[in-house]
């Protein structure tokens, strides 16, 4: 469509988002009242407020004018390069330039109600325009990477804060507190971390590591398990950005010689995301780490986390029992917690009273009574299983079992009728009895409540975009324990943008079932070792970690690097 572009007639934004329901009322009154005090769009100001993301604004915008919204897989693979456009002028105005025929010239702008800009195009061009809407992060990718421009928006909102500013005040680090506050309130540092937040959200990252060096500030994601670096403010902004995190999260920002934990509740991308923030000192200044539990990205579904169809018919078996213990074992992000949300989503039912101990509720489960505990006022693990007990429930869940006497108040309260899950920090399912008994649980005790051990590892989806298939050489044949293929082939991911360029986008579980039986309650009375246990397991039928493991790698789901790496420690504790 052939455009000048112009604000009359077109029905308010504010009421197109309201009758669409992408915002609230609050969210808008919010908004306008910010809006008249310093004058800002109304649509970057709900974005950058986290009402909604900049893709359900631009969609909005594009109905409100009569455009057309062009996401960057749209744009061409070849623009036009002869329109004699300098790439500083389409930096700074925010467009790219999408084709040019029969003296039509198209165009994607960040903001099509420039009629400056177009006027200046349609001069210098001698064309007419056809205007598109698209993101501004799209347009600055699109220049990149047909034009070389080499300007990001991290550098153009740090570019905002001129050489001095917002540094530290003493060469000891001093700064009093006002100070620091006043940095953390300029409008250049609040838009550089919500980009540090936004672009982790948008990567589905699950932390956000900024950390200290001498020379450096690093920002880095992990994503799927794995830390990637990512685009780094400078070193000098160091102090302005912690503090901003810190007021967020409603840390003491003038306490910087102990560790703090704080949360922080915010709408990105238009999704409501909680963050636990942690900060701990270094020699070089704190280091801060930024867990995000999406909410709206939970799986609460069995079915979706990977499990194989027997593992999963047992388990299910294993969650309906009437009373007894329950563990789910593996190294920190391993997906525990998620596994047992699930598994209290499936039992949940009207008539059962289901408790929670945990640090942190990660997320809220309906008809489930979720209890944070706080060790500043007494409130541990065992002092709130304690409490519980007296509550009537009939399944109860600790976050974790950390010392003897949260064992102890755990396995009274299975002997007397209750279900109860929680998790351990061991390698393999057998281990979690060894780490029972280390803590000082009575063996015979571990023997008659313990029900079913749950071990489980996440490992990294093949990217469907990009995957490949290839058959498997000998020396990986030998590493699953084959003699030949039988007709499976090995999937890898070649990169590409869904994945970037990992090869891998997702993941899933792979686990390890044990199941206590009268033949394995006999072995712990005896104080067997591990090894011994999980040997008759095997013999009796479990599937091992790394088994499950190959199972995927012959489905096409993973790699065999990935069982490979998320099972080293097992094979090494066994060997």
């Amino acid at each position: 469509m052939e455009t000048q572009t112009s604000a009359e007639f077109m029905a308010p934004l504010g009421d197109l988002l309201l009758s669409q329901q992408k915002i609230s009322a609050e969210d808008l009154e919010k908004a306008l009242s910010i809006q008249q005090a310093g004058g800002e769009r109304l649509g970057r100001l709900l974005v950058n407020l986290g009402f909604i993301s900049e893709e359900e604004l631009l969609k909005t915008t594009a109905r409100q004018l009569n455009l057309e919204y062009l996401p960057l897989v749209r744009f061409p693979t070849s623009p036009p390069l002869t329109i004699g456009i300098p790439t500083k002028f389409m930096e700074q105005y925010k467009f790219f330039p999408l084709s040019l025929s029969d003296g039509v010239l198209a165009i994607a702008m960040a903001d099509p109600l420039d009629t400056v800009t177009i006027d200046a195009l349609r001069l210098r061009t001698n064309c007419r325009l056809r205007v598109y809407i698209s993101k501004e992060g799209d347009i600055a990718e699109a220049i990149e990477r047909y034009f070389g421009s080499g300007s990001s928006t991290m550098e153009r909102i740090v570019g905002d804060i001129p050489e001095g500013e917002l540094q530290y005040l003493h060469a000891d680090g001093d700064e009093d507190e006002d100070h620091l506050r006043d940095m953390a309130q300029e409008a250049p540092v609040i838009r550089l971390v919500s980009l540090i937040i936004s672009k982790a959200v948008e990567s589905k990252a699950s932390d956000i590591h900024i950390e200290a060096f001498e020379g450096q500030l690093k920002v880095r994601y992990r994503i799927d398990g794995i830390l990637y670096d990512t685009e780094s403010p400078p070193k000098r902004l160091q102090p302005a950005i912690i503090s901003r995190i810190k007021i967020m999260a409603e840390m003491n920002i003038a306490e910087r010689r102990l560790p703090q934990d704080g949360r922080v509740r915010l709408r990105v991308l238009g999704k409501k995301v909680d963050l636990r923030v942690s900060t701990i000192p270094t020699i070089y200044g704190e280091s801060v780490v930024m867990r995000i539990l999406d909410r709206s990205n939970i799986m609460l579904d069995l079915d979706d986390l990977g499990f194989p169809p027997t593992s999963k018919k047992q388990f299910e078996s294993l969650i309906r029992k009437p009373h007894g213990i329950i563990l789910v074992t593996g190294p920190t992000g391993s997906g525990k917690t998620t596994t047992l949300y699930g598994a209290l989503d499936k039992i949940n039912s009207p008539d059962k009273k289901i408790i929670t101990v945990e640090d942190p509720i990660e997320y809220q489960l309906s008809g489930v009574n979720q209890i944070q505990v706080k060790p500043k006022i007494g409130l541990t693990f065992a002092s709130g299983l304690r409490s519980i007990v007296r509550q009537d429930p009939d399944i109860m869940m600790v976050g974790e079992i950390r010392d003897l006497e949260t064992a102890e108040i755990a396995i009274q309260s299975a002997l007397t009728g209750h279900l109860v899950f929680s998790t351990l920090h061991t390698n393999d399912a057998s281990g979690a009895i060894t780490r029972l008994l280390d803590m000082g649980v009575e063996h015979y005790l571990a023997a008659s409540c313990l029900e079913g051990i749950l071990a489980q590892r996440l490992v990294r989806v093949v990217c469907k975009k990009c995957r490949q298939e290839a058959e498997p050489d000998r020396q990986t044949l030998r590493l699953m324990g084959l003699k030949d293929a039988k007709g499976f082939k090995i999937a890898s991911g070649k990169g590409c943008k869904n994945c970037n360029f990992t090869g891998y986008r997702g993941r899933l579980g792979i686990f390890e079932l044990l199941i206590i039986n009268d033949e394995l309650r006999q072995l712990i009375l005896k104080k067997t070792s591990s090894n011994v246990i999980r040997q008759q397991a095997i013999a009796l039928g479990m599937t091992t970690l790394r088994e499950d493991g190959w199972k995927k790698v012959k489905e096409g789901i993973t790699s065999v690097e990935e069982v490979l790496r998320v099972t080293q420690e097992e094979d090494l504790e066994i060997e």
